[in-house]
């Protein structure tokens, strides 16, 4: 289960907190809506609840904080807005990278892929999905490492009827199963629609804490809707008629033409219209929404054992108009039958001149009424081939009936212009049979090992074409230069085969491979596929390693590659004579190599600490026009002693000899780092080693 307590924003300057005090629950086996308007905190409230954002409160994942799981993915899946994946991406692609994060099975992104209907799409690009099918691609993210608890927000925003209702029962589908699902929402329909518990916020507080059937009895009121030109006659005579009959029956004007009639129905509303020759250019019933908390202002004023008016008529003028007092009057003792109504803003056609009113236009006499009601619903252009037909009513209803009966549990689709239409009735406590299927659950998760962010390393450079067009356009540059270099001469071989020209601060491949190590953390910036439920792009040892890692495999495979191409070029064009291999090849081959590492390095470095690609490829250029200069200005200079041979100070400095002629190798590295690109390269992959650990451990502390 999930307890949220005293969940507390911080407020801005001279603002109120966007959520204040905020403590609710959420049982397992059980879906909770979240529900609030657009402003309300519902999003702030998950943000809390995530540690996402800085505040004040705790929230207990089944008994312990988020930042006190060992693995935060296999205990909470969560969906906020899309999916942040790269565009160019596969959608299968970008699930088997996901399990290798999550230490599951590749095999698992399948398994998802099923459960979720995206088998057939398996290979389409993540930018080129609809809303639709980023919703069901977001739940399967959220469902891949199997989590007990499901934090979504918003997940039906956008959505057709038909992917609504999927993923409604596929949230109750996973609560059947013990899980703990928390949905937020912004329609309370929706929330009475699939939820078994709704905690309505506004303005940043709980205001409701209830029962998805308790919920839809105080604040969902069936209401019939009226729009004529004589709206304030028709209201009148409504209420005239109410206290004759003594029922409670209320009446609002929304401005201009438009009435909303709660506590009767079509057949009577359109009956005292056409009694008195009143046109009717809409006739329909829906469902109402009371507003946050309107039964239990109620609750809390009534007292245990007051009575109710036998009869109470309300008339009232505006849109926000409706009193407090209209959640203590008696139910509608004739139930509205939800959907019989015609779509508002679709008026009928208005019937020829000098015809005489037809059923559509005014409200038939008594003995048509079961004909006039079918005919409206038939009408109905939004209305779903599932949804039942109303039964027909009469005109009199028996005021036997209980007075505190509850309004139909039928629920309303939303239709493109705020009202809404009848669905088949679902009750929320007791699930529906569905024909969705989760995913079969993990049984077994391998313990983790150092393998796991090389696999997802290695799964995130080859899901995009971005490093293969970066190696293509290297060598293609590098040959070109070679060739150029070539025809000009005056260049040296080491030189020619590295396509370095002079004017130029680094080779062409150094520059490839500071790119490839800048976009391996600027794209998870960019696409932070990986900081859904904490935030921010993890800052782990192992994730910094497996990217260094891949990193370098990357760059030596791109240099060994632009050498071995423009020494077949050359060797094309002008013959053996160029590529001839020259006596210390050793040394310059261990230079080559560590100059386009080290670049690699950089890159990946410098995007970690700055957040972004541009700033990592930045740094590179950076090291050979600012930090060599520097470097060439701090040994410059008169020095009163010679140094002595490096060689002799090893092999004498030591008790024992270094095996195999070490202090030669030892001297040829110190060499390769004291020349000015070498020495600059190390310098600045440490000083940014040690600006990445720092904003670690700071991110960390916070």
């Amino acid at each position: 289960m999930i307890q949220a307590i005293g969940l507390t924003s911080i407020a801005r300057k001279e603002q109120s907190p966007a959520v204040d005090n905020v403590s609710f629950e959420a049982h397992a086996g059980r879906v909770t809506a979240l529900l609030g308007a657009p402003g309300a905190g519902k999003t702030t409230a998950l943000r809390l609840m995530l540690e996402l954002q800085r505040g004040r409160g705790v929230t207990y994942f089944r008994g312990r904080p988020l930042h006190r799981i060992p693995h935060p993915a296999h205990e909470v899946g969560v969906l906020l807005g899309d999916v942040p994946g790269h565009p160019a991406r596969s959608v299968r692609g970008h699930l088997r990278m996901l399990c290798a994060a999550s230490g599951v099975p590749a095999r698992r992104a399948d398994e998802v892929l099923e459960a979720v209907g995206l088998v057939s799409l398996r290979d389409e690009r993540l930018g080129t999905l609809s809303r639709g099918m980023d919703r069901r691609l977001g739940l399967a993210c959220a469902l891949l490492p199997d989590p007990h608890t499901l934090v979504l927000d918003d997940p039906a925003r956008g959505l057709a009827v038909g992917e609504r209702r999927w993923l409604h029962d596929m949230l109750r589908e996973h609560a059947a199963q013990g899980g703990t699902v928390l949905c937020s929402t912004a329609d309370p329909k929706e929330a009475t629609r699939f939820a078994d518990h709704v905690v309505t916020l506004d303005g940043g507080r709980v205001v409701a804490d209830q029962r998805a059937a308790d919920f839809a009895r105080t604040r969902l009121r069936p209401r019939v809707v009226v729009r004529s030109p004589h709206a304030a006659r028709l209201s009148v005579l409504l209420a005239r008629r109410a206290r004759s009959a003594q029922r409670s029956v209320e009446v609002v004007r929304e401005g201009g033409n438009r009435l909303c009639v709660y506590g009767s129905t079509c057949a009577e509303v359109g009956e005292t219209a056409f009694r008195n020759g009143i046109v009717v250019h809409q006739l329909a019933e829906e469902v109402g929404d009371m507003g946050p908390g309107a039964g239990t202002r109620a609750e809390a004023s009534a007292a245990p054992g007051s009575r109710l008016p036998p009869a109470a008529v309300y008339v009232q003028s505006g849109h926000d108009a409706e009193p407090e007092a209209a959640a203590a009057v008696h139910e509608p003792e004739v139930a509205a039958t939800p959907g019989s109504g015609a779509e508002p803003g679709f008026p009928p056609s208005a019937p020829e001149a000098g015809a005489e009113p037809s059923p559509s236009t005014s409200a038939p006499d008594p003995g048509a009424e079961p004909k006039a009601s079918i005919s409206a619903s038939d009408s109905d252009p939004e209305r779903e081939p599932s949804a039942p037909a109303p039964a027909p009513e009469s005109a009199h209803a028996p005021e036997s009936a209980p007075a505190a009966s509850p309004p139909p549990e039928s629920p309303q689709e939303a239709s493109d212009d705020g009202t809404f239409q009848a669905a088949p009735p679902h009750h929320p406590t007791t699930p529906r049979p569905t024909t969705v299927t989760l995913p079969p659950p993990v049984l077994v998760r391998p313990a983790p090992t150092p393998l796991r962010p090389v696999r997802y390393e290695l799964r995130r450079a080859a899901g995009v074409a971005t490093g293969y067009i970066v190696g293509a356009c290297v060598l293609a540059v590098s040959a070109l230069a070679a060739l150029v270099l070539a025809r000009i001469g005056h260049t040296p071989q080491p030189r020619l085969l590295a396509a370095w020209p002079v004017e130029l601060p680094l080779p062409p491949a150094a520059l490839g491979a500071g790119l490839l190590g800048a976009l391996a953390f600027g794209d998870e910036f960019r696409h932070p596929a990986l900081a859904v439920d904490r935030g921010t792009v993890p800052r782990r040892l192992g994730l910094l390693t497996a990217k260094l890692f891949v990193a370098s495999l990357t760059a030596l495979a791109l240099a060994v590659l632009t050498v071995g191409c423009t020494a077949e070029v050359l060797y094309l064009v002008h013959g053996s004579e160029l590529v001839a291999l020259p006596e210390d090849w050793p040394a310059l081959t261990a230079g080559w190599l560590a100059l386009v590492t080290g670049c690699a390095w950089a890159g990946v470095l410098a995007a970690g600490v700055f957040r972004s690609t541009t700033a990592g490829l930045a740094a590179v250029v950076a090291v050979p026009l600012l930090v060599v200069p520097a470097v060439h200005k701090l040994s410059e200079g008169p020095s009163t002693r010679g140094p002595a041979p490096l060689a002799g100070r090893l092999r004498d400095g030591l008790p024992l000899r270094w095996p195999f002629g070490g202090e030669q190798h030892l001297e040829a590295l110190l060499r390769l780092l004291a020349q000015p690109v070498g020495g600059a390269m190390a310098l600045s992959v440490l000083a940014l080693l040690c600006a990445y650990a720092f904003t670690g451990l700071r991110s960390r502390v916070r």
